[in-house]
């Protein structure tokens, strides 16, 4: 599950080094001591959404897929390797699973820098200034705060995960997101609400230059594959996540617990 996951980073070789090198060595080590192998893979790995968003593991189909940044290619790497190891017949884990995990926010991300959730970031801003920062659009069919990601809780990540080692017969790619593309104002507005006590506005800015031609203004998982395995439980709303997360860690006395 870990990784380099900067979108800006620059370094092909520490990517190769973390992001898969040592995805397929850990891959070898479950194959080896028949454990089960979850790892996490990305929606990234999507670019800009042209080629959509099936998590169709066949070679083919990921041969389709144009990520946008040194970090998407490194997780369509492991995906594509390991795709084509299953396709040979090659030996593997006795369970292995790859999450392309959508816009996961949630505690315990405070570590990460610039690549912490936008909801923690525009927590943060509504506390440290009362205003809210969104990028413009740098496209005509999405308006100012109007692009569109699958923002998922990562409450609903870790249950994904459990219940996947509870059925270890399930192995494949999968999307992890609700299912549902979100606005960015949708979920600045559910900071305002939860945070009603404080005068808020939203400001707008250009997109970084580093991230020009390279953004990803629209991502919505297919959820299809992984309810075709068995998982039943409903995802949280961005509502019900942002106000749990601000209220049960963000404005806790200790935000891990």
């Amino acid at each position: 599950m870990g990784a380099i996951s900067g979108t800006t980073e620059t370094d092909g070789d520490r990517l190769v080094e973390n992001n898969v090198r040592l995805s397929l060595d850990l891959w070898e080590f479950c194959r080896e001591q028949a454990k089960p192998f979850i790892y996490a893979s990305s929606a990234a790995t999507y670019g800009d959404g042209t080629a959509g968003f099936d998590d169709d593991a066949s070679p083919e189909a990921l041969a389709r897929l144009r990520p946008l940044n040194g970090y998407a290619w490194s997780k369509h790497l492991v995906d594509r390797t390991i795709a084509r190891r299953v396709k040979r017949g090659d030996p593997r884990p006795p369970q292995w699973v790859g999450l392309k995990f959508f816009n996961v926010y949630g505690p315990n991300e405070y570590h990460k820098g610039s690549m912490r959730s936008v909801a923690k970031q525009l927590h943060e801003q509504a506390r440290e200034t009362g205003r809210l920062k969104l990028f413009k659009s740098n496209h005509p069919d999405f308006s100012d705060g109007g692009q569109r990601r699958d923002f998922i809780y990562v409450r609903d990540c870790a249950d994904v995960v459990l219940w996947l080692l509870d059925h270890p017969k399930v192995s494949g790619l999968f999307n992890l997101g609700t299912g549902q593309a979100r606005s960015f104002l949708d979920l600045a507005g559910a900071v305002m609400q939860t945070m009603s006590n404080r005068e808020l506005a939203i400001e707008f800015f250009d997109i970084p230059a580093a991230l020009q031609g390279r953004y990803q203004n629209f991502t919505e998982a297919k959820m299809d594959r992984l309810r075709a395995a068995g998982y039943t439980k409903p995802f949280t709303s961005v509502e019900e996540g942002v106000a749990d997360y601000i209220r049960s860690y963000l404005e806790a006395a200790d935000p891990y617990f």
